[in-house]
């Protein structure tokens, strides 16, 4: 039987299963990667989190002594994290007195039309916080981050030595689907993001996200909520946005250029330039779809599309050129292309496979060409082989994990 981190579900996603590891929606609330500001509990009751406890990774409750505010009452107690509701009667929990100091029950998932939240043995009902509706973030984002945190250069080579015994077509046609799916994730996140926050702002959500990396994205993307485009606008001090006190920066290990209080101050600079460049996202990006087409080798792709060309325009025309190199085709392939096709619905699917490769881990730029998936010249590295590399390897680990 899986350990209690390394449980996993196969869900039935928006195109076809998925499957995830609860280790993940740990880290969610761990890292409180998900509209804080907005948690709100299943009976209606306000969350304000203090401390999300420290994670236990023996038997007993994921979190201990986290400290939490509660309705308004500070809560002193341990939290556990599942999937879904009815994990907590299925595992036990209940009839359990180790999991009687439980304060919060956390699920990704709303509970089912008359379920019952949990209950501890004395038949007291536990506060239960619903996570899905507040994620920054598609749930395969968040399984990628956790993929590349856990991932070692043994599964990396069991991996490789698994896709190389695949004839050449069948491996492009297996990684080209499996970018298609990464991609139509991306789509429809994108599209609930404009219902949420309109078109400017979710740009906005966007470009500070992507701004953040990897350590501080739930951070700046708790900064684009409290401040808005319009504020952004005006005379904004970006030193006393870092300097908040609830804002929970991850500083340790981030290069200077990385910094968030460099990474606010670059997008000032771009908005000052630009206040109103979501407006010229899509005039700059028409015509970008034409003579596009996954079949064709990437290299002749960008040429027909004059991709090192409107990437160039679109630095100056948008950022002022306060972003560039992989940082900007991040911005491009993560923020305003799956954007634009969830509003123009437009197919921008082969504009973003063809684009440039962004920040990508070591080991995904090394396995292509190792693949033959990438040659330097008529197949430089590019976007979509390397997300669906990434979405083989996710299968694979969140396989290896149960």
């Amino acid at each position: 039987m899986a350990s209690k981190i390394n449980q996993v579900a196969e869900m039935q996603g928006l195109y076809g299963p998925f499957t995830m590891a609860e280790r993940v929606v740990q880290k969610i609330w761990l890292q409180r990667d998900f509209d804080q500001a907005k948690a709100v509990l299943t009976d209606g009751r306000s969350l304000e989190i203090r401390s999300t406890g420290v994670w236990n990774l023996l038997g007993g409750p994921d979190f201990r002594g986290a400290r939490l505010r509660i309705g308004g009452r500070e809560v002193v107690g341990d939290v556990e994290v599942h999937f879904r509701s009815g994990d907590w009667r299925a595992h036990g929990h209940g009839t359990d007195p180790a999991y009687d100091k439980v304060a919060l029950h956390v699920v990704l998932f709303p509970l089912d039309l008359g379920e019952e939240p949990a209950r501890h043995r004395r038949n007291e009902l536990i506060p239960t916080l619903v996570l899905l509706p507040l994620l920054y973030r598609d749930l395969e984002e968040y399984s990628s981050d956790d993929t590349l945190e856990t991932m070692t250069a043994r599964d990396e080579w069991r991996y490789i030595a698994e896709l190389s015994s695949r004839k050449p077509e069948e491996l492009r046609a297996l990684l080209v689907d499996k970018a298609r799916e990464r991609w139509r994730q991306k789509i429809y996140f994108a599209g609930l993001r404009i219902a949420k926050l309109g078109w400017s702002d979710a740009l906005h959500h966007a470009a500070l996200e992507i701004l953040g990396y990897r350590r501080n994205r739930a951070a700046m993307l708790a900064v684009a909520t409290e401040f808005p485009l319009e504020v952004w606008q005006g005379n904004v001090d970006v030193r006393a946005i870092f300097e908040t006190k609830h804002r929970r920066w991850q500083l340790q290990g981030v290069r200077p250029a990385n910094h968030p209080l460099h990474r606010l101050g670059q997008y000032k600079r771009w908005v000052d330039a630009s206040p109103a460049w979501p407006d010229q996202v899509l005039s700059l990006f028409e015509g970008f779809w034409e003579n596009a087409s996954v079949e064709l080798p990437t290299k002749i792709a960008r040429r027909a599309l004059r991709l090192c060309e409107r990437r160039n325009a679109l630095a100056l025309a948008i950022t002022n050129n306060s972003v560039s190199g992989s940082r900007l085709d991040n911005l491009v392939c993560d923020g305003l292309l799956p954007l634009l096709e969830a509003k123009s619905e437009r197919d921008l699917f082969a504009l973003w496979f063809h684009w440039f490769l962004g920040d990508v881990p070591d080991h995904i730029r090394r396995t292509l060409p190792k693949l033959g998936l990438a040659d330097g010249q008529m197949q430089p590295i590019c976007h979509g082989y390397a997300r669906g590399l990434l979405g083989w390897f996710m299968e694979c680990d969140a396989r290896a994990s149960g």
